[in-house]
Formats: structure tokens, sequence, C-alpha cells
């Protein structure tokens, strides 16, 4: 099965994007290819060198976890947006459009929207 998240919300502050990830990480885990589509201020979800509090999540160590099972994009326009680079981001997450986005959500077979 082939399942497109598309995350929108900053890393930390609402539980939007850690609840969309652990749900990602739960599938990756399964026989299910995962694809993770981050765009708006979802796109810092992917800078790289998170310092969290010990105990607290880390969004950029549940990133690297989904990618090695499956994919993470980023929303060029939004990267741009926010001033973020491909060097501020995780290692094997890329830089994506919303033409890939389309094209990856006409695949899918199922799209969840966090």
């Amino acid at each position: 099965m082939n399942i497109l998240i598309i995350l929108n919300d900053p890393s930390y502050g609402t539980e939007r994007s850690y609840n969309g990830l652990r749900l990602a990480k739960a599938l990756s885990n399964k026989d299910t290819k995962v694809t993770v589509f981050l765009m708006a201020d979802a796109v810092i979800c992917a800078k790289r060198g998170q310092k969290v509090p010990q105990g607290f999540y880390n969004i950029e160590l549940m990133l690297k976890s989904v990618i090695r099972k499956g994919e993470v994009l980023l929303c060029g326009t939004c990267m741009d947006a926010r001033g973020f680079t491909d060097d501020d981001i995780v290692q094997d997450a890329r830089r994506s459009t919303m033409q890939e986005l389309a094209q990856r959500t006409l695949a899918a077979d199922k799209v969840l929207v966090f």
C-alpha cells in the first residue's frame, strides 16, 4: 500500500505534526510505502540539528526514522518563504514541488492530512 501523509503545522507548539509522524512511523513498520510531504510551517520539522529538552519528543529523530523506510519531501515554495535552504534540512529529506505533490496524491492509495 502507498500512503501519503501531508503535514502543515510546525514541529512544536501544536502536536499535529508530532501525531502525523507517529502514524507515519507506525505505518512504516507495516508492508507499506510511506511518503511524508511537509508544507507551510511543517517544513521547519525538517530542521537539521534540533535540540530539545531531555524527555521531550524530537521531530528530527522521528523524521529520520520515517526516512529509513520511506520518504520525506518538503514544499520548495514554503521553504523559500521561510528562508530555509537545502543545507538546513535533515539528510535524505529533499525539496519538492506542488507538481510532485499532485503526482504523489494521484498515485497514493490513501492520503492523510494533518
